[in-house]
């Protein structure tokens, strides 16, 4: 199946329930587990996207009947993360990070020099943590996790 095909049918419900096997990889789960945890209204609609992720490809049946991620791929939202371990990160949450911790350590090495040119700094630091905050929260609620 091509990437242009897998990006059109991965969406939605399908979707978050294709992020939360990447998620719990090397684990398998089981169609009720999948529905509890994403809050899906009945096992049948849980069954039903994970059966067109084993369609796809995405995934695979284990002999137990559970289900697990046989291939990753990196399409629509998934795109914007990083899988570190068994965690999902959005990719701006480092940019996020890395720019706070320069803002907090601007402030804590230079507090006593408050000239025009140290506020001007603040304020460009400060706008830019509240965008890359904005967009990393953004992200995740985007997919759902």
């Amino acid at each position: 199946m091509s990437e242009r095909d897998v990006e059109s049918q991965l969406k939605g419900k399908t979707a978050q329930v294709y992020m939360l096997l990447i998620k719990n990889a090397g684990t398998p789960m089981g169609v009720r587990e999948v529905q509890r945890t994403l809050g899906l209204s009945s096992p049948s609609i849980a069954h039903h996207h994970l059966e067109k992720l084993v369609n796809m490809g995405l995934v695979r049946k284990t002999t137990r009947g559970e289900y697990e991620v046989a291939e990753v791929v990196k399409v629509g939202v998934l795109k914007s993360f990083v899988r570190i371990g068994r965690l999902l990160v959005p990719r701006y949450a480092f940019y996020s990070v890395l720019l706070s911790t320069m803002l907090i350590i601007y402030v804590l090495l230079y507090p006593q020099n408050f000239s025009s040119h140290n506020v001007v700094a603040l304020i460009f630091g400060s706008v830019g943590c509240m965008i890359l905050w904005y967009e990393t929260f953004r992200v995740w609620k985007e997919s759902g996790l």
